[in-house]
């Protein structure tokens, strides 16, 4: 009886003996590094997301300035025509500076549409 204890062990043995010869070490099925480098990804993507909501969050707040700004310059612009320009010569003037502005709007949105077509 003894010899059959010595029998388990001596393959017990070989065993180990085989793994270390050949140098095959068993793998989890995930390592420690894989999932911290999910984990690390998924932030980084949060992060990006976030910084782009951001991004596009101060770009609103600052077109809503902007047209804001446009908006008193148009008025004011009219009210100075009003007050400076005699009053026979008032409406070209106001439509030659209404034909400024709409002639540049249409240069930006032909610039924006081109930018976004290439793209």
């Amino acid at each position: 009886m003894v010899e059959m204890s010595d029998d388990s062990t001596t393959a017990d043995e070989a065993d180990i003996e085989t793994a270390v010869s050949t140098g095959a070490t068993p793998e989890p099925p995930e390592s420690a590094d894989d999932a911290g480098d999910d984990e690390e990804s998924e932030n980084r993507e949060f992060a990006e997301r976030i910084r782009r909501y951001l991004d596009y969050a101060v770009l609103a707040g600052l077109l809503l300035l902007a047209l804001i700004a446009a908006l008193q310059f148009y008025l004011n612009a009219s009210q100075t025509i009003t007050t400076w320009v005699n009053p026979e010569y008032r409406a070209p003037f106001q439509a030659a500076f209404n034909l400024v502005l709409l002639l540049g709007a249409a240069l930006g949105v032909s610039v924006q549409l081109r930018r976004l077509a290439s793209n």
